[in-house]
């Protein structure tokens, strides 16, 4: 039978309330009494019971991180720095995707059966306002925001600065000399934020520079995926002029050009330059290696954490957003070797 409690404590020579303590990170326990108690918890294999642990402190340690497309780059690598992140801070951490469905958000927002699993949850979603305005009138449940959503002071936030990063990304493709740029990644029949500051930024780069740009220029892509890269990007190599240059919403549209301009036997950057957003591992090892907007993942998984640990031990505390740093890297995509 498994170790119990009381097993623990007798092995130990202790009270079963110190056991707890020990169990629970209680801190006013001394460190010879917590090596004693670990140690039998060690010989004896226990594992505390976690459904009495919760019921008893209302918290299970354990976060909900919830995102788009978890096998989209980005998304998984975001998602690996907050487990290791969460784990610093005593939580683990489960996962779940919602496919671009709003329904499935919804469910997840504001479904009642979520309090007993989670003490928080951190939030990368598509949703409108009319949600999140439905989550705040039916639960109390800690929530953390990650990406695009402006902030209104409801819930903490940890954004990315969408517009100034495609701005950057764009006014790097004319500090090269390009003036047919070309972006990929429009989505203009949805509401989602993050393309519509992102077809923000690219827009004002060029107004800045006093270029213009065709209706053409401007893709849609329907996912973020290789395969709407490639698509659109055949799409705008079919044109006359076409551009020479590209500006990818996301590494993966990025990943996708390439190859279309590969397979229609163009050179990158001599044809055409391309960037990308994100600054997936992918990028740093194709050929060429891609130019990328980097969004600084580590950055946004530490402050997520903190944020949603704050909030779980104040729910009453004032909302905060904070804003993640960006940097553009230079590779092979747009300068071409950048060896010395």
């Amino acid at each position: 039978m498994p170790a119990t409690l009381r097993d623990v404590a007798e092995h130990a020579q202790v009270s079963m309330r110190t056991v707890s303590n020990v169990v629970s990170g209680y801190e006013h326990v001394s460190e010879r009494m917590r090596e004693r108690v670990q140690l039998a918890i060690d010989e004896l294999d226990y594992r505390p019971n976690l459904v009495a642990r919760t019921l008893r402190t209302g918290r299970t340690g354990v976060l909900a991180l919830v995102v788009p497309e978890i096998d989209v780059p980005y998304f998984s690598e975001l998602a690996r720095d907050v487990i290791n992140v969460a784990a610093e801070f005593g939580f683990r951490v489960m996962i779940d995707q919602t496919g671009h469905d709003h329904e499935r958000e919804r469910e997840l927002l504001t479904g009642a059966d979520r309090t007993m699993l989670f003490d928080g949850i951190l939030f990368s979603p598509l949703v409108t306002k009319a949600e999140l305005e439905e989550m705040n009138s039916r639960s109390s449940m800690p929530l953390v925001l990650l990406g695009e959503h402006e902030f209104d002071g409801r819930y903490d936030h940890v954004a990315i600065d969408n517009l100034r990063a495609a701005q950057d990304a764009t006014r790097h493709l004319i500090s090269i000399g390009r003036t047919r740029i070309a972006a990929i990644g429009a989505q203009p029949m949805e509401s989602y934020t993050t393309p519509q500051q992102r077809t923000a930024g690219y827009e004002a780069a060029l107004a800045e520079a006093g270029i213009t740009r065709s209706p053409s220029m401007l893709q849609p892509a329907a996912h973020y995926r290789r395969a709407d890269g490639y698509a659109a990007a055949r799409t705008l190599l079919a044109q006359s002029p076409r551009p020479d240059a590209i500006f990818c919403y996301s590494d993966t549209l990025a990943m996708g050009a390439l190859r279309a301009v590969f397979d229609a036997g163009l050179r990158i950057p001599d044809d055409i330059a391309i960037i990308g957003i994100d600054d997936i591992e992918e990028g740093r090892f194709s050929s060429p290696s891609l130019s990328t907007v980097s969004l600084d993942t580590p950055f946004i998984a530490h402050h997520a954490i903190a944020r949603i640990a704050a909030r779980i031990d104040d729910p009453d505390a004032e909302a905060e957003e904070v804003v993640a740093p960006h940097s553009v890297l230079v590779r092979e995509s747009t300068v071409g070797s950048t060896e010395p």
